[in-house]
């Protein structure tokens, strides 16, 4: 089963090599241990630096070039949702999907991911959760709790989304459904991409997986929480408004 995973990175010149060289060599370990999941599987790492302005792309070029599996895309426009649906986009393995560079979702999910799809054809798609019951998450901050948790009511209001969290950073998808939702989704290049790429997806009836993840919050975080919280709100009535008149 081979594996692409997507790293959208924006200025993350702090983290870049830190999470790389971490995921490059769990997976390297997965991949050698004879019984594994991975055991003699091909699997990618892409970099998708989407119009970073510091040394985040002089650091992806370094490691596309030490590391073999490891390969460094360059896009102009800034956004999670414009970095995910261009990974997709050249997508050739069987399992796509994205983390955030900061792996603030254990590692050891990939292989609980793999087993997933692997075990259970008919599971399409893996949302990693935060707020599921059996979840463990350490260090979030207050504020950040009340907006995600204000996030999931809306979400749950508006749409009546069955996930019990949508945007945790951790996303698996297997490539004929994730090039089938990237068509379906609008045009919107920030976090809520993500968002709405779940919510295409129970709508379309795809099959998803509720995953419970170990998450670990980064303090060095780059979410602008006010300008987020904006941007959720307008997209929420935005794509309410597309789903009454399709």
């Amino acid at each position: 089963m081979k594996l692409n995973i997507l790293f959208p990175v924006l200025n993350e010149h702090l983290r870049l090599e830190r999470g790389i060289t971490k995921c490059a060599a769990y997976l390297r370990a997965l991949a050698s241990k004879e019984g594994s999941i991975l055991y003699g599987e091909s699997y990618r790492l892409t970099i998708v630096d989407n119009g970073s302005d510091d040394d985040t792309e002089e650091i992806g070029q370094r490691l596309a070039q030490k590391y073999e599996e490891v390969d460094y895309i360059r896009i102009e426009e800034r956004g999670v949702g414009i970095a995910f649906k261009t990974g997709v986009e050249r997508n050739t393995a069987e399992i796509v999907g994205y983390m955030d560079i900061d792996l603030s979702t254990d590692l050891k999910y990939l292989a609980k991911t793999l087993r997933i799809f692997d075990q259970r054809p008919c599971i399409d798609y893996v949302n990693a959760s935060r707020f599921h019951r059996r979840s463990h998450t350490t260090g979030r901050k207050w504020y950040r709790k009340i907006t995600s948790a204000g996030l999931l009511v809306l979400l749950k209001t508006v749409f009546g989304m069955k996930a019990t969290d949508a945007i945790c950073g951790f996303t698996f998808i297997r490539k004929e459904k994730a090039e089938e939702l990237v068509k379906q989704c609008s045009d919107d290049k920030g976090w809520f991409y993500m968002i709405e790429l779940l919510l295409r997806a129970e709508r379309s009836g795809v099959r998803i997986a509720d995953l419970p993840v170990d998450w670990t919050e980064d303090y060095d975080t780059t979410v602008k929480i006010p300008k987020t919280v904006k941007n959720y709100l307008v997209n929420i009535v935005k794509l309410k408004l597309a789903f009454l008149s399709e």
